[in-house]
Order: structure tokens, then C-alpha cells, then sequence
């Protein structure tokens, strides 16, 4: 977005997108947030609900660096719903954290269904106008952030919903140590992320992702 800025200016397209990663900070992410919030719940942790973290309002779940790398890069993070794994049934405590975890990233995969399918409904059936064909625009961007919010929140590293999803199947006293690292992770990945490292392998993965959402969504119209 801003190497974009920088190079081309400000156009029609680059103002649709950034009101489409505006639109995901303030309304996708929460949902995204909220999912987690809630699974735990029904799961038996109701650690976020006495939290005030399973609501839909925005500023409760806003993290302010998360947002910054929507705006600037397509992909971020809202503030992590508190989970308390000890509240969920002993037997059952890796299955559900994980089952959590994947929450998120599959809230994104359904809006990224809602938007991709309003995209193509719109502009196969209705862009009969400029404003029409910016509207659709809007959406296909909305759903192209969505599908990177889940493909990033999907790498299995520590504190992204990979590594919980993770600890379902790695060994308690191996995720503990790895765990015991996180804060140096974070940092790592984020060295990544300002170098570019995983720029291709990301947007590889959410190339694929999304060609089969839009080859599922675009099919009724074609």
C-alpha cells in the first residue's frame, strides 16, 4: 500500500482499497476476535466472555502495530482473545485449543466466501455503472485481505493461530520450550516480514486460496 502510494500516487483503486482495509479493521476483525471468543465458550473457557472480549465492538479488540500492517501490507492482527487451555475438559484440552485457534482463520475464509461471491454478483450481473464496477472492487479487495489474514494466521509460529493449532500435535514439553521463546519469534517474524522474506511464499499460498474461492464463486454467473 504505501510502496504503492509512492509510486503511482493516489488512484480510484488505491482509495477502495484502503477503505476495504479500514472496513477490515473495524468489522473483520472483530469477527475474527469474536470466533475465537466464542468456540472457547461453547468449549467450556469462558475466559474472554469475563473479559469483554466476546463482543463485536471494535475498540476491544484493536491492536494499534496489527492495524498499521493491514493499512501498509494487507495482513495484521487484532489483540489476542484471552484463553485459559486449563478451563477445557483434561482429556480434550489440545483438540479444543486447536479447534479454537482455527476459529479465526476460518471466519475469515467464510467473509472471504460473502465478499468474493458479492464481487462477482455485482460485476457480472450489475456493473453497469463506474460506481457499480468501484463497489465490486471494494469487495474483491475485502475478500483478498481476508484470505491473507488467514493464510498469515495460519503459520505455525508463536503468537499467530498456527502455533495453538500447533500444540495440538506437537508434544506438551516441546511447544512449552518453544514457547518460552516467543517474544524473539515475534520479532523474528516481523525482521521477515520488513525484509520481504515472506512476501512469496504468502502470496503464493493466498494466490491459490483464492483462485478457488473465486472459481467457486464466480461458477453460478459464468
Amino acid at each position: 500500500m504505501l510502496f504503492d502510494l509512492l509510486r503511482d500516487g493516489l488512484s480510484m483503486e488505491l482509495i477502495i482499497s484502503l477503505c476495504a482495509r479500514v472496513f477490515i479493521i473495524f468489522c473483520v476483525l472483530p469477527i475474527h476476535e469474536f470466533a475465537h471468543g466464542y468456540i472457547a465458550n461453547k468449549l467450556g473457557d469462558p475466559t474472554a466472555r469475563l473479559s469483554g472480549r466476546l463482543t463485536m465492538n471494535p475498540l476491544a479488540h484493536i491492536d494499534p502495530l496489527g492495524s498499521l500492517m493491514i493499512i501498509l501490507v494487507g495482513f495484521g492482527y487484532a489483540k489476542a482473545v484471552p484463553v485459559n487451555i486449563r478451563n477445557f475438559k483434561p482429556s480434550k484440552r489440545k483438540a479444543y485449543m486447536a479447534i479454537t485457534a482455527l476459529a479465526g482463520p476460518v471466519s475469515n475464509i467464510i467473509m472471504a466466501f460473502i465478499f468474493m461471491f458479492l464481487y462477482c454478483l455485482i460485476y457480472y450481473k450489475f456493473a453497469v455503472s463506474e460506481l457499480m464496477i468501484y463497489i465490486a472492487l471494494f469487495f474483491m479487495y475485502a475478500a483478498m485481505v481476508n484470505i491473507s489474514l488467514a493464510v498469515f494466521n495460519l503459520i505455525p509460529i508463536p503468537p499467530l493461530d498456527g502455533s495453538r493449532i500447533l500444540s495440538a500435535v506437537l508434544p506438551d514439553r516441546t511447544y512449552y520450550k518453544l514457547m518460552q521463546y516467543e517474544r524473539y519469534i515475534v520479532l523474528g517474524v516481523f525482521a521477515l516480514i520488513i525484509l520481504g522474506v515472506l512476501d512469496k511464499p504468502l502470496a503464493i499460498v493466498t494466490e491459490l486460496v483464492q483462485r478457488v474461492i473465486m472459481g467457486i464463486c464466480s461458477a453460478p454467473f459464468i
